[in-house]
């Protein structure tokens, strides 16, 4: 029969729903705390404390010294009684002996009882932060705690809180107590004052999970999310695209008969959503997220920077559509997209053309030849002034005229801009490289201030602040908390700044020198292979290339037609020369087998395995040549 300790401890087991580990590791703890308070025991002292679960009986051992006389019962032990515990033992040596104190039960419970549950509740929060630390980023259910003005608190798995600021509920719903809800867990962060999981229903993200879960294309990677815009309780607006050829990327959000989205609107608490295919051209891109109002024309101006405006010309009824109530459906596709967006009727986009036709000297050539054009449009804008309706055919005619006009525009503009963008790069590329790997915050000669302002208006290194400086100066003054005085400082410093100097110029100089006194020592060898035997000026490259092959000796005769004429104009001392050419090539051999001339960057001292003799019983003249591996000579 188990004991009441045993029956305790599988109960904590169970309701804490930690390891069995983590509980003896704090009941441990806490009973060694307990005997080092109660007999005074110092820290240094080693103490383990057994339990026996089925018995419901603790044991504490301490660390004692064996000595021949007990000075302190608590650090020391008779020889006779450690020679109980460990029959080796010899005075001065450490063992560790059972001293359990009288009534420590008792007193280890009361005295143990707050480290055990702090250790408990420590092990506890250990555990929650781990478990929802990997669930950042995900949904997860829970049920309403409490509610007031500020905040709702949400009872998660683990026996954890979740805490969700009223700016993070959608607006148009309501909890009650004990409503079980789903949420997307924002952030996860372990305080000094308890574990704080912040929990979030207005994060776009809480409705891209609920696409993943609903929609199993984007669960697999067959539709991909590319961007979502969304103001809670309201509308969304989520732009998807196909991974797949033949895959519908909508029409798989959307799912038959809107079952799949239906679904995802009832749990955000009826949130109107829009989804539209992701298109890689712009205006194609932009057209399609001002749905559902029809576009006539969709006109880009890159700008400058981030400066990115699309002008959106619609019917004019279609405007009120296309802006959308308090202007929200204009909002969310520029969120959506990335760009500024101006929507513009008909009407309002050609009294706009027929300004710049008589501004813009760029377009005087396409006003002479819209003259006629232009009268027309004038006299139907003047009709609509007057509360006259125009029929289909005047529209279409005014909505092609702004499509002329603005597209002439537009090339014009993306011509500056692809200027503009060209004297950029050239400005960069006057700029030292690494001035674009030096962070503004070690350009020591800048004060912090002016390094923390810099870096807050996006200038993160010092190439951007030399870069902004070239192309405006002016720009460094309209940066929040910095003053003419501080401008002339820092243009000072740009101006002045240098940087270290590469060191690797002596070793390029270095490098130079020594071909420089390679290449004489080259030119000088060449007369030498010249001054090689006269007679055999065709044989001996042959000989050459043949002595380099590792093949077996042969011996080639040169018939008397090929060097008859030679072979008669020989004399006895032409034959003692050659002899003695013979006899220094053969002395030149020995000594390159002895390490003597070894030098093999000079041609003229190259080793020949072969001499030229003139053999007048043959009456030919024979080339013999010396194998590599082989000592004896042979006749080639």
């Amino acid at each position: 029969m188990k004991s009441e300790f045993a029956l305790a401890f599988n109960e904590i087991l169970e309701d804490k729903g930690l390891p069995r580990e983590v509980i003896m590791g704090a009941i441990n703890s806490a009973m060694v705390s307990a005997y080092r308070k109660s007999v005074g025991a110092s820290t240094a002292q080693e103490v383990r404390v057994d339990f026996d679960l089925d018995k419901g009986t603790m044991q504490v051992f301490a660390e004692k010294e064996v000595t021949d006389e007990i000075y302190d019962h608590r650090t020391e032990v008779l020889l006779d009684e450690a020679r109980q515990i460990d029959p080796d033992c010899q005075l001065g040596d450490l063992v560790m002996v059972e001293s359990t104190p009288e009534n420590f039960g008792r007193i280890a419970a009361q005295t143990a009882r707050q480290a055990i549950q702090q250790k408990i509740r420590d092990a506890e929060r250990a555990a929650q932060y781990e478990f929802f630390k990997k669930q950042e980023g995900e949904i997860v259910s829970g049920i309403v705690q409490a509610v007031n003005s500020r905040q709702a608190t949400i009872g998660l798995d683990l026996k954890a809180e979740g805490t969700m600021q009223r700016k993070d509920m959608i607006p148009s719903e309501r909890f009650r107590i004990h409503d079980r809800i789903r949420s997307y867990v924002a952030e996860v962060k372990d305080l000094p004052k308890g574990l704080q999981i912040v929990l979030s229903r207005a994060h776009r993200n809480f409705l891209r999970r609920l696409l993943e879960n609903e929609v199993p294309e984007i669960y697999h990677g067959i539709v991909e999310i590319r961007s979502i815009a969304r103001e809670p309780g309201q509308r969304a607006k989520v732009a998807v695209s196909a991974t797949q050829q033949g895959i519908d990327p909508v029409g798989a959000c959307v799912g038959q008969r809107g079952v799949r989205i239906q679904a995802i609107v009832r749990e955000l608490h009826d949130e109107k959503i829009d989804v539209i295919e992701w298109n890689p051209d712009s205006a194609l891109y932009i057209s399609k997220a001002i749905s559902p109002a029809r576009v006539t024309g969709v006109y880009l101006n890159h700008g400058q920077g981030d400066d990115k405006t699309a002008m959106v010309v619609v019917p004019e009824d279609q405007l009120s559509l296309a802006i959308g109530r308090e202007g929200q459906n204009a909002r969310l596709a520029a969120k959506l997209t990335g760009w500024r967006i101006d929507i513009m009727s008909v009407s309002e986009a050609a009294s706009r053309a027929l300004e710049q036709l008589r501004k813009d000297p760029s377009l005087a050539k396409l006003a002479a030849e819209e003259a006629d054009t232009i009268a027309r449009v004038e006299a139907l804008l003047q009709q609509k002034e007057e509360g006259r309706v125009l029929n289909l055919d005047d529209s279409n005619l005014i909505a092609r005229f702004v499509d002329r006009v603005e597209k002439r525009g537009e090339v014009k503009r993306k011509v500056e801009e692809d200027a503009r963008q060209t004297e950029i790069r050239k400005m960069r590329e006057s700029i030292d490289p690494r001035a674009f790997e030096l962070n503004i915050f070690d350009v020591t000669e800048l004060r912090e201030h002016l390094q923390v302002l810099l870096q807050s208006a996006a200038l993160e290194t010092f190439g951007d602040l030399m870069l902004q400086v070239k192309l405006d100066p002016d720009a460094i003054l309209a940066i929040d908390g910095i003053g003419p005085k501080s401008q002339e400082e820092i243009l000072e410093i740009v101006q002045n700044y240098q940087f270290p100097v590469i060191e690797t110029e002596p070793v390029e100089l270095e490098t130079a020198e020594v071909t420089a006194e390679v290449e004489p020592e080259t030119i000088v060898e060449v007369p030498a292979t010249v001054e090689e035997v006269e007679l055999t000026e065709e044989i001996v490259p042959e000989a050459e290339a043949i002595a380099d092959q590792p093949e077996e000796v042969e011996e080639t005769v040169v018939t008397p037609e090929v060097e008859e004429p030679v072979a008669e104009d020989k004399s006895f001392e032409e034959l003692f020369q050659m002899d003695a050419m013979r006899r220094t090539s053969e002395t030149s051999e020995e000594e390159d087998e002895n390490g003597l001339l070894g030098d093999k960057k000079k041609k003229g001292k190259k080793r020949k395995g072969y001499t030229v003799e003139y053999d007048p019983d043959r009456d030919a003249t024979i080339v013999r040549h010396k194998h590599r591996n082989d000592d004896d000579w042979a006749e080639w």
